[in-house]
């Protein structure tokens, strides 16, 4: 009898609660196994791009969940091209570490945009492209993955788009109930980004204090977390 071994797959891991809800859907196939994360981290700020979360708390989020951390190092403000060529340097050495990863997963929703832009670029480096929680409706998916145990906060808010008075909230039912309807349930338009610190996929959950909100750029709400 031959048996087919699972796909290694690699995930892009923003530290927010898509991410989650993409890895706990990879690990619930057992076709897949996803075998690392890979995280754009800014250089001298030393904390998530985009999610300005704190390289402490992606490490500590990375041990719960019991996967190795592949960054895609990124300095401020960077152009695209140097962002195409961190993440062109950075799958070189994934594809070496892991010579049986030839797929890497996101998060993604449903912005169609996004999706070209990986499969395109992706693609042109050797790599397969998936989208395990694509296309399915954010507010089911928002409740989701509230009931099903994660627990995540706001730590980013786009204040063009939602009250910069949501930056360090927790995300619950409460949260969701008070989100203008402007404002997807998931953020996927960039409204606001979370981190995830408990939920079925971690070991333990990952301790912190929540620190100061800050405004960045005149439009972005950054709340910070500090490791415990």
């Amino acid at each position: 009898m031959t048996t087919t071994r699972p796909r290694q797959t690699i995930l892009s891991w923003s530290g927010g609660k898509d991410s989650a809800l993409a890895l706990a859907t990879l690990r619930a196939d057992p076709a897949v196994e996803v075998v690392a994360l890979l995280t754009s981290v800014t250089a001298g700020y030393d904390r998530v791009s985009i999610h300005g979360v704190r390289r402490a708390l992606l490490e500590a989020q990375a041990r719960s969940v019991g996967l190795p951390l592949h960054e895609i190092r990124l300095e401020p403000q960077c152009s695209n091209a140097a962002y195409d060529a961190a993440v062109e340097h950075s799958l070189a050495e994934l594809g070496a570490r892991f010579r049986g990863a030839r797929t890497i997963a996101y998060g993604d929703l449903f912005l169609e945009d996004v999706r070209r832009y990986r499969e395109d670029r992706i693609g042109r480096l050797g790599f397969a492209v998936e989208f395990p929680i694509w296309g399915q409706p954010t507010e089911a998916l928002a409740r989701r993955f509230i009931a099903d145990g994660f627990e995540a906060r706001l730590v980013c808010v786009d204040t063009t788009q939602l009250e910069a008075r949501f930056a360090g909230r927790a995300y619950d039912r409460t949260l969701l109930a008070e989100l203008p309807p402007t404002v997807d349930p998931c953020g996927e338009r960039g409204e606001f980004h979370t981190f995830v610190s408990s939920g079925p996929i971690f070991a333990a959950p990952v301790r912190y204090d929540v620190g100061e909100t800050v405004l960045r750029d005149e439009r972005f709400a950054y709340t910070d977390l500090v490791a415990e």
